[in-house]
């Protein structure tokens, strides 16, 4: 997929590549600003949320404290009334409570099985069933009252008081005057202590919180109206977006026409340029930047030292081809002459043994020939050595040559069509020449095969087979020079030396197969 898209945007012409480049060059410039702006936007709505469920836990803590202080308050009275003996308890409650500024004077006392003992302003008194044990507290919600009742258990009997919505609302109105609605619950019944109508907005949403308080007796729930990103503030959004477009539409242009046309009018009058017909001539018109008049000058400049290189380098690769072909030509004499002078005086010998190292060296300098002459053959297509003529000649060169013990000798080929560098081509034809001659020498009736095989896209493997050849054993100081030969030639070939009985085989680097 990558590499789809690689090729695709290298398709693309240059105006649209630079575009590219210049709106990601831009790009986190309008990013961030998008981010900034957002973010702040996103802060300060944060900010009026949390500011309104700051200004609710304040309220739920305020009604919180305010039940409790009446109720520790409603407790120390009740616990002194109903201690010590008295005909109006309450009398004494209320003067206790008297001394508590901010605590309402509205309550009733009981006995410790409910019975009502009497009660103090106008309260009315509440749920006859509900008792509790001294140091226990329980609270309700009336219905009739929209208050809060409050009821304490006190060693003696239990005292009750209530707080109104007014107080309730006043308690949470104290911590901040934002907040649209506040009830309060007891799992069965639910009072309004704030119940303003919520702002009718498209660009937010209601948020509710709620908070349980008196170990989970009552229940407190607060709504709130939470604003969100408004069309004004999104357009605003929008304007960073809308300033990275125009800024890379405007370097867009500015660099198509003051760079990209002239470059492209230069192009064009390059590619239609012919060396050799008529001088560069450049357009009149290449825009108001220097450095492309500039690059249109050297181009002038270099294209006529290109030229008059050209020439000269023509001039002299024609002399080097014909030197090189002589000197080739030359060699491949001189070898030839070097055999057929080594094959004249080795029939003018006597002792069989001169006979012999005439022969062999003739062979050798006969191998070196056929090398030469194949490589002077491929020489003007740069191919390389063809090895299957040349090991075809070779073969026959060799047996053309071989001693009169070995004229019935058969050398048997089995090559693939491959092709390799001139140094492998001589040790090729010399390990070859070695394994032949000493076959010759040693088994005359035993033949020789040789095998060529590509292995891998620029290996191939040489294996040479004959009964004579025995890596392992007693060695005469014949073998043994022939083993040190044939190890030298395969180094040659940067390849070890592969040894079974009967079969030596190495490996030599070979062209790709085109």
């Amino acid at each position: 997929m990558m590499t789809s898209i690689a090729s695709r945007f290298s398709a693309l012409p240059t105006a649209a590549k630079l575009l590219i480049f210049i709106s990601l060059a831009l790009l986190p410039l309008g990013l961030g600003l998008v981010w900034v702006a957002g973010g702040g936007i996103r802060a300060a709505n944060d900010s009026n949320l949390e500011r309104a469920e700051v200004q609710g836990v304040a309220a739920t803590r305020a009604i919180e404290s305010l039940i409790a202080r009446d109720a520790l308050a409603l407790r120390i009275a009740a616990n002194g009334a109903l201690r010590a003996p008295a005909s109006d308890p309450c009398a004494t409650a209320a003067q206790s409570l008297a001394l508590s500024p901010g605590v309402a004077n509205s309550f009733s006392l009981r006995s410790p099985d409910g019975k009502l003992l009497c009660t103090k302003g106008n309260f009315q008194p509440q749920r006859d069933d509900v008792l509790i044990a001294p140091g226990d507290l329980r609270m309700w919600i009336s219905p009739e009252d929209k208050s809060v009742f409050v009821r304490v258990g006190v060693i003696g009997g239990m005292a009750t008081g209530s707080l109104s919505r007014d107080q309730l609302r006043d308690a949470a109105l104290a911590s901040g005057d934002e907040l649209s609605q506040l009830t309060i619950s007891d799992r069965q019944v639910e009072i309004a202590v704030i119940d303003e109508p919520l702002p009718q907005r498209v660009d937010g949403e209601l948020r509710h919180w709620a908070y349980p308080i008196a170990n989970h007796q009552l229940i407190i729930r607060i709504a709130a109206w939470a604003p969100s990103i408004t069309t004004i503030e999104r357009l605003l959004l929008l304007l960073p977006v809308l300033m990275w477009v125009v800024a890379a539409l405007i370097s867009w242009i500015l660099v198509n026409r003051l760079l990209i046309l002239p470059l492209r009018r230069l192009q064009r009058v390059i590619g239609e340029f012919k060396p050799g017909d008529e001088p560069l001539v450049l357009p009149a018109r290449l825009g108001p930047a220097i450095e492309i008049q500039a690059l249109g000058d050297a181009f002038v400049r270099a294209v006529e030292r290109i030229d008059e290189s050209e020439r000269q380098m023509g001039d002299a690769l024609e002399g080097q081809r014909k030197l090189v072909r002589e000197v080739h030509h030359r060699v491949k004499n001189n070898l030839q002459v070097i055999a057929s002078l080594l094959n004249i005086h080795g029939r003018s010998v006597v002792t069989p043994d001169a006979k012999a190292a005439y022969a062999a060296i003739g062979r050798r300098v006969d191998a070196l020939a056929v090398v030469h002459r194949n490589h002077f053959a491929e020489m003007e297509e740069s191919r390389g050595i063809a090895l299957r003529p040349l090991l075809t000649e070779l073969a026959a060169s060799l047996r053309a040559s071989a001693p009169d013990s070995a004229r019935r000798m058969m050398i048997e080929l089995e090559l693939e069509s491959l092709s390799t560098t001139q140094d492998v081509a001589v040790a090729i034809a010399f390990l070859i020449t070695e394994v032949v001659e000493f076959a010759m020498l040693r088994s005359p009736d035993e033949g020789v095969d040789v095998t060529l095989r590509r292995t891998g896209e620029l290996t191939a493997r040489l294996s040479l087979c004959c009964a004579v050849l025995a890596p392992e054993g007693e060695k005469d100081a014949g073998q043994v020079q022939f083993e040190r030969i044939v190890a030298g030639l395969a180094k040659q070939l940067r390849s070890p030396l592969d040894r079974k009985l009967g079969r030596y085989m190495v490996d030599l680097p070979v062209f790709p197969v085109e």
